[in-house]
């Protein structure tokens, strides 16, 4: 690592990268067919004694996304529902009396005092039974109290696999796992809901935190499993997907792919003819007045509020995602999913060139 030490500063100067700098070289394949290429994955975990067998997809825990109706959609899929945390626990409740698929939702809190009275009430009314996994996030997971409830939740939940984050360096994504994580998410800034960067300076381009992120939590293992990381964010389309899981990804966490949908949240607006559902980041304005009742003065908004395009059912999206990343595998001559890192090479390309094919494929 290149550093550049100015009057107590520093600066990095090694080369990192965004999805959008790389393509994926081909190579040479045995593989006759997408179909031959397998997705889904089987985990162990360093702390929690249970495995999962699934599509290591999920939704974001984001009120948009991260709702009932999506893990219905999604859970016969053996993919993830990352639910929001403005559910309570009579919404549970309702929920949990015809739902039985406990490896494909997450719980979600925060570190308030009031997040660990409502994971109380959770458990006092028998209802985590229904969650294998629990995840912690806040927007930054550096603050020494984060691995305090991390720990605190452990002891709580000592059986359940447990995701925290967010961060985007090596050296804390450790830190994470040994103070009680299974899973680090990783990402700080990428969504398109979300303007940290623009308001604080603060990310880190999101390829190079996946790798370096993975490399950290992959070498923490034991006789029972090893550190994952979730690649959070900055997915604009299914290749960026193909792209993290062969930066080393094990999951892949998004949200405006899962938005705009029939089991997406909000309501259906037209606008010069056109029909849109809101979408906002869970640190926007509208999600602050909305489920907080107010921003408070100490804080300033570091997302936005957007209309994304309705888009219908959810189905025939999920299957050109799972035909997208089988053909990535036909392509890099990857069988398993769990190969993908293994068989790619990265190329740096004209990122400019990049953002106008983009663009172009858009339509914007």
């Amino acid at each position: 690592m290149h550093l550049l030490h100015l009057a107590g500063m520093r600066i990095e100067e090694d080369l990192k990268l965004d999805y959008s700098d790389v393509l994926l070289r081909p190579k040479r394949s045995t593989l006759t067919s997408r179909k031959e290429v397998q997705l889904e994955r089987t985990f162990s975990f360093y702390h929690s004694p249970k495995k999962w067998t699934g599509i290591p997809i999920m939704t974001a825990n984001m009120a948009t996304c991260g709702t009932f109706e999506m893990a219905q959609t999604l859970a016969p899929h053996k993919m993830i529902t990352t639910f929001h945390k403005y559910y309570d626990v009579e919404d549970f409740k309702k929920f949990f009396a015809d739902f039985t698929n406990p490896d494909y939702v997450v719980y979600t809190l925060g570190t308030r005092a009031e997040d660990f009275e409502k994971l109380h009430a959770m458990i006092a009314a028998d209802l985590m039974k229904h969650f294998s996994f629990i995840c912690i996030d806040i927007p930054n997971g550096y603050l020494e109290v984060f691995l305090e409830k991390i720990r605190e939740l452990r002891t709580l939940c000592p059986e359940h696999i447990i995701i925290a984050g967010n961060v985007v360096t090596n050296e804390i994504t450790e830190e994470i796992i040994l103070n009680g994580a299974d899973i680090v998410k990783v990402g700080i800034g990428p969504g398109s809901a979300c303007t940290t960067r623009r308001m604080t300076g603060v990310g880190y381009p999101q390829l190079s935190a996946v790798i370096e992120c993975a490399d950290a939590a992959h070498g923490i293992d034991n006789d029972q499993g090893y550190g994952l990381v979730i690649a959070d964010g900055g997915q604009q389309f299914p290749s960026c997907v193909a792209k993290a899981f062969c930066a080393g990804a094990d999951f892949n966490m998004f949200g405006s792919m899962f938005s705009g949908y029939d089991q997406s949240a909000g309501e259906i607006v037209e606008k010069n003819g056109k029909k849109y559902k809101e979408y906002f980041g869970s640190s926007s304005n509208k999600a602050l007045e909305t489920f907080y009742g107010k921003k408070e003065k100490h804080r300033a908004s570091e997302g936005r509020e957007v209309l994304m395009p309705y888009k219908g059912d959810i189905a025939h999206y999920l299957q050109d995602l799972f035909g997208s990343l089988r053909s990535t595998g036909t392509y890099i001559g990857a069988r398993k999913l769990k190969e993908f890192s293994k068989r790619t090479t990265f190329v740096r390309v004209n990122k400019q060139l990049t953002t106008y094919l983009e663009q172009f494929d858009t339509g914007n």
